[in-house]
């Protein structure tokens, strides 16, 4: 019987804009992807090529996404562990063990294991890894277009001193998570002026 492994992992669980991208994927033994690794050291143009070969070659694939309303009202980790089971879930193999990137594992009634560093070491969750990273890429890109004053181009919705500066001048948009302390914050001064 064969043995099916499936990697998990997510993208912009740290960011303070929209949800949060989770892939799954069950690679097939037969047709090895070489380069395979954490999608953050990788270059962009590599991760798209990797993510084409990923959807070519792997058994099963599967992208998710937590939205902004289930970060807000569940959060952030609760809502990631959602979009973990949806993703697993979304497999047209069931797997027979599962390997999560991290140290929490979602509600599932599959054998799993949490892999701290996980993206760097199990090739199925590399693979996971880049499928969410380039999936979230693409829409970051489509919401710097809506939202240019903020730069999400280039910091992709985390808080660097660009973004912080953004938010003091423009004050959050429609797709900032407004439980995000920083955010939250902004929030709160402006009501105060009203």
């Amino acid at each position: 019987m064969m043995m099916f492994f499936c990697g998990v992992d997510e993208t912009g669980r740290g960011s303070a804009i929209s949800g949060v991208w989770v892939a799954a994927c069950i690679l097939d033994p037969d047709k090895p992807i070489v380069g395979l690794r954490d999608s953050k050291k990788l270059s962009a143009k590599r991760r798209e090529e990797l993510a084409e070969e990923i959807k070519h070659k792997a058994l099963s694939w599967s992208i998710e996404i937590a939205s902004l309303e289930e970060v807000e009202t569940l959060n952030v980790l609760n809502a990631t562990l959602l979009g973990m089971r949806r993703a697993i879930e979304g497999l047209r193999i069931k797997p027979n063990k599962v390997f999560v990137d991290g140290n929490r594992l979602p509600n599932i009634d599959i054998p799993a294991e949490a892999i701290v560093k996980g993206d760097d070491l199990i090739p199925a969750i590399s693979a996971a890894s880049i499928l969410a990273k380039v999936e979230r890429d693409k829409a970051i890109k489509e919401l710097h277009q809506v939202y240019p004053q903020y730069g999400f181009d280039k910091h992709k919705g985390y808080l660097t001193k660009a973004h912080m500066l953004a938010l003091h001048e423009y004050g959050p948009c429609p797709i900032h998570r407004k439980t995000y302390a920083p955010v939250r914050k902004l929030l709160e001064k402006q009501m105060e002026l009203f």
